[in-house]
């Protein structure tokens, strides 16, 4: 059963063809500054990989990819993206990418099992980049700055949309981003969920790095779920920002250090799956074969929906939801896509 809310007393500020017009200048707006701030260059990149390449984002393990054969291609499953997290480390090396030069793509995804509610969706669309560096920068510091440079492209977006729409807040977003671990919110709030954990901390903060995502804490459960063989658990996180309309902390970016040698046969273990390790993807990464890489995804609506002040990411784009999420929205003036 799919999950809604209704903001008291919500109106959109724009009509449906007014966001039509503001979604491509946040867009338009942010993925320059981003390629500026990480000094990323656009590639083009693929809606589906083969299914038992190793390659597609395997998210928590139990999510199902939407699978398809091809007529031309004989014996060929084919599978459509959850995410691109492990292609594009591929193609830093396969386009020649130099240490501190990276990629951007448009990334659009189907994750048919999506629990849907106001901020998830069936449909994915979101910008995943990816950058080469040293083995020697896989650090904290080589992440918070790359959070800072993401957090920067936000703070100019904010101000550029701010200065076309009244309704925008011009600096609403700190100055600065906060950074805390998952085990110090666990610290913090131990009787609370981690998703009360991530409300509590985005109301304090209005912007914060939740780090160390994927590992088992002091109490033996996940903060949240990560595939093994992409991020590295120790030196990933979620830019999370506090959310007025449906008053929640927001995700907009997660994002990592990716897995070398060593963490990925360590995370695989701990997941239960070294059997991985022989799929082509993982075997060149134990083999030396691919660069070193930071990387993540930044989504597209979601970013339209926190800065147009939208209460349902189906406002911001084309997707297909439960008859009665439609039937309740309309009935309180969300007009979905």
């Amino acid at each position: 059963m799919y999950k809604l809310q209704i903001p008291e007393g919500y109106k959109s500020e724009l009509t449906p063809r007014q966001t039509q017009h503001a979604i491509k200048k946040v867009k338009d707006f942010f993925e320059r500054d981003l390629a500026i701030q990480l000094n990323l260059t656009r590639v083009s990149a693929p809606l589906f990989v083969q299914k038992n390449s190793g390659i597609n984002d395997t998210l928590n393990g139990v999510e199902r990819p939407v699978r398809f054969d091809v007529k031309d291609i004989d014996g060929g499953d084919f599978e459509i993206v959850h995410s691109l997290a492990k292609w594009k480390r591929m193609a830093l090396g396969q386009y020649g990418f130099g240490i501190g030069e990276g990629l951007y793509t448009d990334m659009n995804a189907i994750r048919r099992d999506e629990d849907t509610d106001n901020i998830h969706s069936i449909f994915v669309d979101q910008w995943d980049w990816e950058k080469h560096i040293a083995k020697e920068d896989r650090t904290q510091e080589t992440l918070h700055h790359t959070v800072r440079a993401i957090y920067r492209a936000l703070r100019h977006t904010e101000r550029y949309i701010a200065d076309d729409y009244a309704f925008v807040q011009r600096d609403f977003l700190p100055d600065r981003i906060s950074f805390i671990t998952t085990q110090e919110l666990e610290d913090m709030y131990p009787d609370l969920t981690p998703k009360e954990r991530e409300n509590k901390i985005a109301r304090e903060k209005k912007a914060v790095f939740i780090e160390k995502i994927g590992g088992a804490l002091k109490s033996g459960q996940i903060h949240d779920g990560r595939a093994p063989d992409y991020d590295d658990w120790e030196l990933n996180g979620d830019i999370v920002v506090y959310y007025p309309v449906l008053d929640i902390a927001f995700e907009l970016s997660s994002m990592g250090i990716r897995v070398d040698e060593e963490s990925l046969v360590k995370q695989l273990e701990i997941r239960g799956c070294p059997e991985r390790a022989e799929l082509p993807f993982h075997k060149a990464l134990l083999n030396g074969k691919l660069p070193y890489s930071i990387g993540g995804g930044i989504g597209q609506s979601r970013i339209c929906m926190f800065f147009l002040h939208k209460a349902h990411i189906g406002e911001v784009q084309a997707s297909i939801w439960p008859e009665g999420m439609i039937e309740e929205c309309k009935a309180n003036g969300i007009e979905l896509l």
